[in-house]
């Protein structure tokens, strides 16, 4: 018995497109009920946390050029839903904070999203995000030499 032809890269990366598209494209559609746009749930979702984050480590997170992200960041404390603080480690520094009434936007958003996202089942999930993490990690370490 011949052992299976192992995937190409090609496969491996059109596999991934696909289900980034879908993923993004179902997730759009509850985040557009909720006013909210998909770059500005992500770092919504990075602030979730409160710890509050640099503009560099939101922007990486946000998968945004930094230009972009002090934009999107403007308009957020516009909404009142992100205020800034001075890191008090580093005055040159600017920390990124949830308001109040981010908390309470993020957490109505989140939920919406939570509903709208349909489970694998049976711990499919977590081994989804393990090997992806896995894979985010191969490549960044390969990247690396």
């Amino acid at each position: 018995m011949s052992s299976p032809t192992p995937r190409r890269p090609d496969d491996l990366v059109q596999l991934l497109t696909r289900a980034e598209r879908l993923a993004a494209r179902r997730l759009q559609g509850v985040l557009e009920a909720e006013g909210c746009s998909l770059e500005a749930w992500r770092v919504l979702a990075s602030l979730s946390d409160g710890e509050g984050h640099h503009m560099t480590g939101l922007a990486e997170a946000a998968f945004l050029p930094p230009p972009t992200l002090t934009k999107l960041v403007d308009q957020l404390v516009d909404q009142n839903l992100v205020h800034r603080r001075v890191d008090p480690f580093d005055r040159r520094r600017v920390l990124a904070h949830l308001t109040p009434r981010g908390q309470e936007y993020w957490q109505r958003v989140d939920r919406a999203v939570r509903a709208g996202w349909p489970p694998l089942g049976d711990g499919d999930d977590e081994v989804l995000r393990s090997l992806l993490d896995r894979l985010a990690a191969t490549l960044a370490d390969a990247a690396q030499v």
